[in-house]
């Protein structure tokens, strides 16, 4: 089958940094099924795994944690799925990816692809879908409502980085399940209208100081001080503000990786508490929940096709090759894109 490895850590400038290869297809076994990849997502985990963990000598490693795809053989222990079945999924970080044209994957994480949605369309959405959610939900704590009766909620959500992938996904989910203020970040013009496009209801620069910024939504808005914050890049700069926004018992939530370290001591006088989301938990450790994202993925799917979230996708970059790759993994190294980049068909 054809696929897209390497073998060693490299720049993205560098052609072999990423290179179409031809591997055996994968047998289904277990709890496994098997997919025929149909469209991908490209998400920074790519890049930074690339750049951090080379394969065994000899060996090809396959990036890729955004598919949809479909169900062609199911292990023996299956039954949740059968072959013909259309699927997205986020996959398990310690496995090859979905940069191949068939991948084995644990049905436990896998859902059912929303039926109003192009498959390209689709595949923007596992990673980040499962990544917002189980940070609103399992982390902050947010309390989730029916999409049909919101009632407005004493919760206020900063949400930092919000135009980026699973900041595009995430004001939507809060948007649709909860009664929360969304406050989003954002700095150009165009991201301004895409955070406010997906659901933030006020939107404050992150290349100014938040402070000043929110005393003045609070003052002028009649809004509540912020109760959690979803910090979903640069924690290091903000993590100090963060403590002096919060209101007492508030919480924080993060998925980057900051590059000093953090003095979580400045959280005990208001008795904050700080957690870390990484989506590829429960699968890395084969969690007992791990079904939980089975029925997440499914319950995002209801959501898009009912009409409350849309795609996030931001840019389709052609089909599934090398070349197409290594120009995804660069603009996502420069840190400018807004929503997903795709890449279909091979």
């Amino acid at each position: 089958m054809k696929a897209i490895g390497y073998t060693q850590s490299l720049p993205v400038t560098n052609p072999q940094s990423l290179m179409d290869i031809e591997l055996p297809q994968p047998i289904a076994t277990g709890r496994d099924l098997l997919v025929k990849v149909k469209a991908i997502a490209v998400n920074p985990a790519d890049y930074k795994v690339r750049l951090n963990a080379a394969p065994a000598e000899g060996e090809f490693k396959v990036l890729g944690w955004d598919a949809v795809g479909e169900v062609v053989s199911v292990g023996e222990n299956t039954s949740h799925f059968v072959p013909g079945d259309i699927v997205y999924y986020a996959g398990d970080i310690t496995r090859q990816g979905s940069n191949a044209e068939y991948q084995l994957v644990d049905e436990r994480i896998v859902g059912k692809k929303p039926k109003s949605l192009s498959d390209a369309e689709a595949a923007a959405l596992p990673l980040t879908a499962i990544t917002a959610w189980e940070l609103l939900f399992e982390h902050l704590g947010i309390k989730q409502q029916s999409p049909n009766s919101i009632e407005k909620s004493n919760e206020v959500i900063l949400v930092v980085g919000a135009a980026g992938g699973v900041g595009s996904i995430l004001l939507q989910i809060a948007k649709a399940v909860t009664g929360a203020t969304i406050i989003a970040t954002a700095s150009r013009e165009s991201s301004t209208q895409w955070v406010k496009k997906l659901g933030a209801d006020y939107v404050v620069n992150h290349n100014l100081p938040l402070q000043p910024q929110i005393d003045a939504l609070i003052t002028n808005e009649g809004m509540g001080q912020v109760t959690h914050v979803a910090s979903l890049n640069s924690t290091e700069s903000y993590f100090e503000t963060y403590t002096e926004l919060l209101v007492p018992f508030g919480k924080i939530a993060m998925i980057d990786d900051p590059k000093i370290p953090l003095d979580v001591m400045k959280l005990k006088s208001k008795s904050l508490s700080f957690h870390i989301e990484f989506m590829f938990a429960r699968s890395m450790f084969n969690a007992a929940d791990m079904q939980e994202q089975s029925h997440l993925l499914n319950r995002v799917a209801e959501l898009i096709d009912q009409g409350y979230v849309q795609t996030t996708i931001g840019k389709n970059l052609g089909a599934i090759n090398a070349e197409n790759l290594r120009a995804a993994h660069q603009e996502l190294e420069a840190g400018k894109s807004i929503g997903k980049l795709v890449l279909q068909g091979f």
